[in-house]
């Protein structure tokens, strides 16, 4: 498969602030739809928006296709984009707002016609093509902006927190329905994310950014298991973690405990993190613990345990029947732990 979208080096600067994006390198298959993730001021959407041509980059390179863009005009990338207010013209209708940039573009009216039915039944929104976006609600609102980006025929489709503004059930809905469009359109797809469920729902690889560099770019089951950095091991899913010291290559020692570690460095204190669902939980174990807090979750658990490593958290069956203030044993399994220098 080959790589639709390369940023190579890219780098954006806003007056004498540190950069926005610092030297970000990256490529995107043809047909992939890849997240940018990451906390609030990372960077990732002024990379949306110089992959866009809404901003121009200092430095690097956007490469869409095999076409260098970098000193295109947005009007010259021919991409689609979805903004996180939808951006919609009130005073027109559902089917006129999916033709303006039709009209942009100067395509006669029988093909604009053609392509906005095309587009409005893509989303089934056929039936209110002649409703205004004040007669719509949140969810088809998002929909007509859709199929706004997808009328233009686009090279990418850009989506920058398409879902932020709709509630969290029919954010749900709406999320895959924008995942099955794209994959039966085959489009390349990058958009833009805080929320984590979200980014490792939809998305074929997941670029974790931190401070305008990236930190990861995998799948998601990647960023989840294999974590790069200390920073992705803490900022994706949850995790505890606690202090060490290596003290032989696949070996840590923690608060007198020793634990078998894969991939841990020669030598040196560490960090160690784990996921709570890999956590074990019985009578017999490595660590002496206690029940701090138990969170019921519908079918799991989350519980708070009380050890001599610190708290740590564990995912258990919500019918497991531990309650606040049980003793047991936590046991860490070597292939759980992610082990990085201090």
């Amino acid at each position: 498969m080959d790589d639709h979208l390369v940023l190579e080096r890219l780098t954006k600067r806003f007056g004498a602030n540190p950069p926005a994006v610092d030297g970000l390198s990256l490529a995107v298959p043809r047909g992939a739809l890849l997240a940018l993730l990451g906390p609030s001021g990372c960077g990732k959407t002024t990379t949306l928006r110089l992959v866009a041509g809404l901003e121009r980059a200092d430095a690097g390179r956007v490469v869409v296709g095999g076409r260098d863009v970098t000193g295109l005009p947005p009007e010259a990338r021919n991409m689609g984009v979805v903004f996180q207010s939808y951006a919609l013209f009130p005073h027109m209708s559902a089917a006129a707002n999916v033709g303006f940039g039709l009209e942009a573009r100067g395509l006669p009216r029988a093909e604009r016609n053609t392509r906005i039915a095309e587009a409005l039944t893509m989303v089934g929104l056929s039936d209110l093509a002649d409703r205004k976006p004040r007669a719509l609600s949140g969810g088809q609102q998002q929909r007509v902006a859709l199929a706004r980006a997808l009328a233009i025929r686009p090279e990418l489709l850009l989506l920058d927190e398409p879902l932020s503004a709709l509630d969290a059930q029919l954010r749900d809905g709406v999320r895959e329905e924008i995942r099955a469009l794209q994959r039966r359109l085959g489009t390349t797809a990058v958009f833009v994310t805080h929320d984590q469920a979200e980014a490792l729902a939809m998305a074929d690889l997941v670029a974790v950014m931190d401070r305008g560099q990236l930190e990861q770019c995998g799948t998601p089951e990647d960023l989840f298991e294999r974590p790069a950095t200390p920073f992705v091991a803490g900022f994706v899913g949850r995790t505890s973690r606690f202090a060490a010291e290596v003290e032989a290559p696949g070996r840590v020692r923690a608060k007198g405990h020793v634990l078998e570690a894969e991939g841990t460095p020669p030598r040196g204190p560490v960090q160690v993190f784990i996921r709570p669902h890999r956590i074990r939980l019985g009578g017999e174990g490595q660590i002496p613990a206690r029940v701090a807090t138990r969170t019921y979750e519908g079918a799991t658990a989350l519980v708070s345990l009380d050890t001599s490593l610190g708290l740590l958290q564990a995912e258990v069956p919500a019918d497991l029947g531990l309650r606040e203030g049980d003793t047991l044993f936590a046991t860490l399994p070597p292939a759980a732990l992610r082990v990085f220098p201090a």
